[in-house]
């Protein structure tokens, strides 16, 4: 972890306008957001269509060049994908390279004046942590963490970097999964995955936690209160019980998988609540909900 909380460059196209007392660019809640976030929305242009498109993707933030960065570094961010997809040739034409050098230059901010290679890509994640049920439906409101980075997306050719991102994305899904399974892949395997590196140039996130927040006039309404129930319902993300498939030979869930289902609904659950009961930050006069 830095000495210093290190933060994204505030860019005109990452600023957070609307309600800005919830946004932060701090480089470990950006990429925590991004980090537990099941899939995620990798949108990018297409030079012959009118529409700009968007793909749900997994990918996980890491650093092959310093394999033991936490979160609160300078990360790439690593998308997994079939080697002949629209953004897999788009981002192989935008330019590639044959391994990352891991210094983040593209994306601490610090500017070297030389263009960036690769396809421009903006990646979105949300997580909801709860629904805001107020006495009005123009109060209502989410508990939510969300983060967008910005960057440009490079095919890993390198074929120890690749594998490298290929463990990571795994055990992103199911903590400790890939050595317990068949590995390396084959040369198949290799040949028809691909592995995104996207250089961040900016990211933002933006985060609400807290009850409902009511106008003066409706708390001051006796009959509206003792009729209106608002609170909060937390929301997480729940893990069901391993199902075997037709052809397991094993009695039992492995323990590596047990622990991950207890551990991850019990975390989700906490994070829901504990988002509930923190006081949000102070709302602006001028701004609503959203």
């Amino acid at each position: 972890m830095p000495s210093e909380e290190l933060q994204y460059p505030t860019k005109p196209y990452s600023k957070v306008n609307r309600y800005d007392v919830r946004a932060t660019y701090a480089l470990e809640t950006i990429h925590e957001i991004v980090n537990t976030c099941p899939v995620l929305q990798v949108s990018f242009t297409v030079p012959d269509s009118p529409f700009p498109m968007m793909l749900p993707m997994i990918g996980q933030m890491g650093s092959f060049a310093r394999p033991s960065s936490d979160t609160g570094d300078v990360l790439e961010l690593y998308l997994h994908g079939y080697v002949s997809s629209r953004l897999i040739n788009l981002s192989r034409k935008g330019g590639s390279s044959s391994s990352g050098s891991g210094s983040g230059e593209s994306g601490n901010g610090t500017g070297t004046g030389t263009e960036p290679r690769g396809l421009p890509v903006t990646v979105g994640a949300s997580h909801i942590d709860g629904l805001v049920l107020a006495l009005t439906p123009n109060s209502h409101s989410y508990n939510y963490r969300s983060a967008v980075l910005f960057g440009h997306a490079e095919v890993v050719t390198d074929v120890e970097e690749k594998l490298w991102a290929m463990e990571l994305i795994t055990n992103s899904v199911v903590r400790d999964r890939y050595r317990h399974t068949r590995v390396p892949p084959n040369q198949a395997e290799m040949q028809s995955t691909s592995v995104l590196r996207v250089a961040v140039a900016a990211g933002s996130a933006k985060l609400r936690s807290g009850m409902p927040s009511d106008d003066k006039g409706d708390l001051a309404d006796a009959e509206l209160l003792d009729r209106v129930w608002t609170g909060v319902v937390p929301v997480h993300y729940t893990l069901g019980e391993p199902i075997p498939g037709p052809y397991n030979k094993l009695e039992a869930p492995p323990a590596y998988l047990d622990e991950f289902v207890r551990e991850s609904n019990q975390d989700a659950r906490d994070a829901a609540v504990e988002a509930a009961r923190r006081a949000p930050k102070p709302k602006a006069k001028a701004e609503q909900e959203d």
